[in-house]
């Protein structure tokens, strides 16, 4: 009989397929980064199942014959689109496994019509780097995730928990936030991030009352089957209002996140920033937030999007 063709394809992530999907992705990242052992590598923490549970997530899949060959997220937040974590089984680099998730990843995108659609990379691969840049993505400003040590500080005045409230605060909480996030930049809406997150338990989202309704918000996880790792609350997005009031709020912020983090029991805050964001980075650093991790943000058609100064914009999309 003739060979018969195996073809590559990708299509939804199923449920079948998450013990596996996040099996692939230890090994991947783990040896790509020199884990000593790639099989429990990042096994504190969850890329998978949380974002495939979420409803603002399309999770994809390469497969052959059946088989789970990888995957990949795009994430959505109203106007803005991300991807990440992309993963492909080692043994099986530069086949064509991603750029065929990528494919799956960029309909996703099309089908939305954000008007800003990034990624965050390796900022020393050219090889990731490359790969992008077949899809329109064009490296910019580099991307810091910062730790520091979450200080004994009291929640400041005016902050507030989200699971704390009641239905109708929720919904003004999430008015608001949209808002705030809106005049950021056009469309830019973080609040399914803070519904699920709440929904499926994978942390608590910090509100920070100002003078004019809610001056910013933190979403932030912690725990083992959210994405932060052992003993971290992780911020995975968060905003200030901008004015002339923006630094102090921040600071406020971080204060309420970091008194979150030790009532949780989280020794370590780890949050992230675009370096075009001049004022944020720097204000982190301030505090002592040292980089943990460097990469670069990747944006579609070279667009600034809400990475620019006076942005007062905290976010992760790793």
């Amino acid at each position: 009989m003739p060979n018969q063709t195996h073809e590559l394809a990708a299509g939804p992530l199923e449920a079948r397929h998450l013990p596996e999907a996040a099996r692939i992705l230890r090994i991947a990242f783990g040896t790509f980064l020199g884990a000593p052992e790639p099989e429990t590598f990042w096994s504190d923490r969850d890329y998978v199942n949380g974002r495939w549970r979420a409803p603002h997530v399309s999770a994809f899949a390469a497969t052959r014959d059946g088989g789970l060959l990888g995957s990949n997220f795009a994430t959505r937040w109203g106007s803005v689109g991300f991807f990440g974590p992309i993963s492909v089984r080692p043994d099986l680099q530069d086949q064509g496994v991603a750029q065929v998730l990528l494919g799956r990843t960029m309909a996703e995108f099309e089908h939305w019509q954000t008007s800003q659609n990034g990624l965050f990379t390796f900022a020393d691969s050219a090889r990731h780097v490359g790969l992008y840049r077949k899809f329109g993505f064009y490296p910019r400003f580099l991307t810091a995730i910062m730790a520091a040590p979450a200080r004994q500080v009291a929640m400041p005045g005016g902050a507030s928990l989200f699971a704390t409230l009641s239905p109708a605060a929720r919904d003004q909480v999430l008015c608001d936030c949209r808002a705030m996030t809106h005049a950021i930049y056009d469309g830019f809406d973080a609040t399914d991030e803070i519904r699920a997150v709440d929904t499926l338990g994978l942390g608590n989202t910090v509100v920070v009352e100002g003078t004019a309704g809610i001056a910013g918000f933190a979403v932030c996880h912690h725990g083992p089957a959210s994405e932060a790792g052992a003993g971290t609350c992780f911020v995975k997005i968060g905003a200030v209002r901008g004015g002339a009031a923006a630094a102090a709020d921040f600071a406020r912020l971080l204060d309420a996140v970091e008194a979150h983090a030790c009532s949780v029991g989280m020794g370590t805050v780890l949050a992230g920033t675009n370096l075009a964001r001049r004022e944020v980075y720097e204000a982190m650093a301030g505090r002592g937030f040292r980089t943990a991790i460097q990469g670069v943000y990747m944006h579609q058609r070279n667009e600034p999007g809400y990475c620019r100064e006076g942005a007062w914009v905290i976010d992760d999309w790793r």
